[in-house]
């Protein structure tokens, strides 16, 4: 059995006027009062919607395509309490941000140190951050999409799709579970020859340093959002688990998301 552990690095996400008209105070302070009320809406879309990268064009209109080097993992955004996340990079890069009118201001980003081998990908982390530091025009905004420019005049498009916190109506919960090499049949009422994952928990303290013995491996019914099973890899994840409101008869009552692969261990047959 070879053992390979990856772990996951805590990192910080890391006017002038002459004269003016007489006005009454409430004339005065309702171009205040409008503008927060509407960078209040846009902060609430960000947060609210998870952002794919969809397109991505320099100042003359031509694509770039070393942002697209994962075609089946495009880069994606989470944008939410003053933090930005960056995912389907090499390293997990984020940062710190700012939302002031129509300007998004991020700060320098923060990585972890991994190395990729996948052609491109190690690049892809330069060229995401280059583009994402500074000020960023947010053009367009809405539920389903947003479109960014950078600095240099680059045009990033982004499709939004609601996220885990916005579908469930809540933070949700961390927590961790192992998953085993193997799937192995289970009894399922509805479908014939069904296989589980097996899977049982694992208990961590503020430290990060495991708590108790890992219990036996149970069935686990249903699908983690996120994660997709290597048959002969044994995986340790941080979840998300969300309560359901109102579960068909046949399902379960929370939901699982995938927040992290924080170890993975290459099981021999």
């Amino acid at each position: 059995m070879k053992r390979i552990l990856l772990l996951a690095l805590p990192f910080a996400l890391m006017t002038a006027c002459s004269n003016p008209p007489a006005v009454s105070d409430e004339a005065a302070t309702a171009p205040a009062a409008n503008a927060a009320a509407a960078a209040n809406i846009e902060g609430a879309l960000l947060g609210t919607n998870h952002w794919t990268l969809e397109t991505a064009t320099d100042a003359s209109g031509k694509r770039i395509d070393g942002l697209f080097v994962r075609a089946d993992k495009p880069v994606t955004l989470d944008i939410s309490n003053g933090r930005i996340a960056v995912g389907n990079t090499c390293n997990h890069l984020g940062g710190s941000y700012t939302l002031e009118g129509g300007t998004l201001e991020v700060g320098s980003m923060i990585s972890t140190q991994m190395a990729c081998a996948e052609p491109g990908v190690m690049a892809l982390d330069r060229l995401v951050s280059e583009r994402l530091q500074g000020k960023l025009e947010v053009r367009a905004l809405d539920a389903t999409g947003l479109t960014l420019v950078a600095a240099n005049g680059d045009v990033l498009g982004f499709r939004g799709e609601p996220t885990a916190e916005t579908r469930y109506g809540g933070e949700g919960e961390t927590v961790f579970m192992e998953v085993d090499a193997q799937t192995r049949p289970c009894p399922h009422p509805l479908m014939k020859d069904a296989t589980c994952l097996q899977v049982r928990e694992v208990k961590y303290d503020d430290q990060g340093l495991e708590q108790g013995k890992r219990g036996e491996w149970e069935n686990f019914y249903g699908d983690i959002e996120g994660y997709s099973h290597q048959p002969g890899v044994r995986n340790v994840l941080r979840l998300k688990r969300y309560e359901v409101k109102n579960p068909p008869a046949d399902a379960s009552s929370h939901a699982y998301v995938l927040d992290m692969v924080v170890g993975s261990e290459q099981v021999k047959q």
